[in-house]
């Protein structure tokens, strides 16, 4: 997993503007799998776990180490259209959603086509 906190934020967040939705777009779109964590949430723990189990090395946000973080937390929220908001998973750019969305697609078989797609599993 590769994780980036507030020590290296401004090389890993070279984005002009100040709109957090925009900066969630582009962090999103930076790796085939980008998880939007905080480091102390159990789910967050849980969802990282799945995917390194599956071989998948994503792309870590921990928005608590982050200056930033809670505004773009909150710009991932309303996204999201709900309170509880991490994790937050997006594959190939694309909104997967929190824990539930993510849960169901790998229960339903859906979520292993859409990392193939992505380029993060190659089997």
């Amino acid at each position: 997993m590769q994780y980036y906190n507030h020590s290296d934020s401004q090389s890993y967040y070279p984005i002009t503007s100040v709109d957090p939705l925009e900066t969630v777009v582009r962090l999103a779109s930076s790796s085939a799998v980008v998880i939007f964590s905080l480091s102390s949430c159990c789910m967050c723990h849980a969802v990282k776990r799945l995917f390194c189990g599956m071989g998948v090395n994503p792309t870590v946000y921990e928005l608590d180490q982050d200056p930033r973080g809670k505004e773009i937390e909150k710009a991932l929220i309303r996204l999201l259209g709900s309170g509880s908001a991490m994790p937050v998973v997006f594959v190939g750019g694309k909104l997967i959603g929190a824990m539930d969305r993510v849960m169901a697609s790998h229960i339903s078989g859906n979520l292993v086509p859409l990392l193939k797609a992505a380029g993060a599993l190659w089997l």
